[in-house]
């Protein structure tokens, strides 16, 4: 069990770094210029080390620029310019009501069924997040942030859950009907989401000067810690894992990764978390667990929402 905790303290560090970033350079253009080099790494992993072929035939193409614009375009500009606003533990926070998200998804366009305690566990995990999301809208305690701004932020990172959970449709499509490798597909995705990104960057935000933050070697850690942890580490070691544990058994980890981002918070910046956001933690995983466990009792953990969970954690490289 220490190997799961190591891998969702991981993944809860990317939300911290993902802060730090954009407080050295813009949102959108550090998710374009993380993602270009992400992509030139993956895609350049499947052509020299496993030789595969870079051909899509045309009838695939859209399902590609799904992946594009959904599963990375999306889901990154969207979070990472909401941390203008709001604090990397609350990001991690809004992202564990992905699994509820995409089970609602896969019951509404995979004709999944959902039973009554299922719809609890999501109930619940749905209503545990209301208070946190009001009180951290309605906070006075910064002047210059106003509460419609942080409403809008928030709003903005629930749509990245929502854009990640539309792209792990094109994702399965690919994927498992077309026999694409994950690291292929992601390195696509990655490096045309970066370019795309790169270009919305340039048209709506303030460029760096780019030999000034080539020369700073916070902002490069922060870009090296950010590409290893997400798309090296927390990628591979999560396919390690699941041929240990069961797939439920990692993705109801889950539940951990606010309470470790919380704590690097803590330890990093020196921000802390009142017992509102421990509750909002703890309740969230009441529903998770209530959800996990009928779907197990019931024999249904190979279905779409499974599958579903595990792509959108293992495609977790925030």
């Amino acid at each position: 069990m220490l190997l799961l905790l190591v891998l969702y303290g991981l993944f809860a560090s990317t939300f911290i770094l993902g802060k730090e970033a954009i407080s050295l350079v813009a949102p959108i253009f550090f998710v374009g210029f993380r993602m270009i080099i992400a992509g030139v790494l993956l895609l350049g992993y499947v052509k020299f080390c496993t030789k595969q072929s870079f051909y899509i035939s045309r009838k695939q193409w859209p399902w590609f620029i799904g992946i594009v614009i959904f599963h990375i375009y999306f889901s990154y500009v969207l979070e990472f310019v909401s941390y203008s606003y709001l604090s990397g533990s609350y990001v991690a926070l809004i992202n564990n009501l992905a699994p509820f998200i995409t089970a609602l998804f896969a019951y509404m366009f995979l004709a999944e069924k959902l039973t009554k305690i299922q719809w609890i566990g999501i109930f619940i995990g749905f209503l545990a997040a209301l208070p946190m999301a009001i009180t951290e809208s309605s906070s006075g305690t910064d002047t210059v942030i106003s509460p419609i701004i942080k409403m809008l932020a928030q709003f903005s990172v629930l749509l990245s859950v929502v854009a990640l959970s539309i792209g792990w449709i094109f994702l399965k499509k690919i994927t498992t009907e077309w026999n694409y490798s994950y690291v292929f597909v992601n390195g696509f995705g990655m490096f045309f989401g970066g370019l795309f990104s790169l270009v919305t960057s340039y048209y709506l935000e303030p460029w760096p000067v780019l030999h000034v933050i080539f020369t700073n070697s916070y902002f490069l850690m922060i870009l090296f810690l950010s590409i290893f942890i997400g798309n090296v580490i927390v990628y591979n070691l999560y396919g390690k894992l699941l041929q240990t544990y069961s797939a439920t058994a990692v993705s109801f980890f889950g539940c951990t990764t606010p309470l470790f981002a919380a704590l690097i918070d803590w330890l990093w910046l020196g921000k802390t978390v009142g017992p509102l956001f421990i509750g909002t933690v703890l309740a969230t995983s009441v529903g998770l667990y209530i959800f996990y466990r009928d779907e197990l009792n019931n024999g249904s953990g190979g279905n779409a929402v499974q599958k579903i969970v595990e792509s959108l954690e293992q495609d977790a490289a925030r």
